[in-house]
């Protein structure tokens, strides 16, 4: 499960289809409704927050609106919107763990769409996923670093 810091606009359609899964899965998680994944470290951000609940009904809502951008058919359905209404951005991502993320997703890039590689390789101001908040930091102690 990877839920990338990152807005999800540098995603290729592999990525995009694939973080809208994995944020179902980890809202299902979130929810107590599985069994699975409850100590994904991806998911520690979510849990630390005020409101699990709502902020991954937050970041459901910014893959959806990047999959409506690129006219993709999402079931949006599958977000609670009034949680997304309510919302209070109280996830932070520090500046370091956003830059590790966005370098391991341009190395998958290499091999799976060079263009998309090529088109963000110099990205300077990483926009960051709306759902958090950026702060100065290093990379994450959830993190599982390679």
């Amino acid at each position: 499960m990877r839920l990338w810091s990152f807005d999800p606009k540098y995603l290729d359609s592999i990525g995009l289809v694939a973080l809208w899964r994995e944020s179902l899965l980890a809202k299902k998680v979130l929810q107590g409704k599985t069994k699975g994944y409850v100590n994904h470290p991806q998911l520690k951000r979510f849990k630390d927050s005020n409101n699990a609940i709502q902020g991954i009904n937050f970041y459901l809502f910014q893959v959806l609106n990047e999959a409506i951008e690129r006219g993709y058919r999402f079931d949006k359905k599958k977000i609670d919107f009034k949680k997304v209404e309510k919302y209070e951005k109280d996830i932070k991502v520090s500046n370091g763990q956003l830059k590790y993320e966005f370098n391991y997703f341009l190395k998958k890039m290499i091999k799976r769409d060079y263009k998309r590689y090529l088109l963000f390789k110099n990205e300077e101001k990483i926009e960051i996923n709306k759902t958090f908040k950026k702060v100065k930091g290093k990379i994450a102690n959830w993190e599982k670093t390679k």
